[in-house]
């Protein structure tokens, strides 16, 4: 598990919003709500609730240090 600050990645960030996967999910209208992730995999649910609570985003720190 990693702590401290997280590595951006334009890239990723990128390919996660235009993934086939995604767009496909998005049309067919199988969105599960907000917050169910708990019920479609637990255990993905449970590895980024501990790396979220672990770990900050850069962005969110310059966005705090320059309001």
């Amino acid at each position: 598990m990693k702590f401290g600050i997280r590595k951006p990645s334009l890239k990723k960030r990128i390919l996660a919003r235009t993934s086939i996967k995604r767009q496909i999910i998005h049309r067919a209208g199988l969105k599960m709500p907000r917050g169910y992730g708990w019920l479609r995999n637990p255990k993905k649910y449970a590895y980024n609730k501990v790396y979220q609570k672990t770990t900050f985003d850069i962005f969110k720190l310059l966005k705090k240090l320059f309001k």
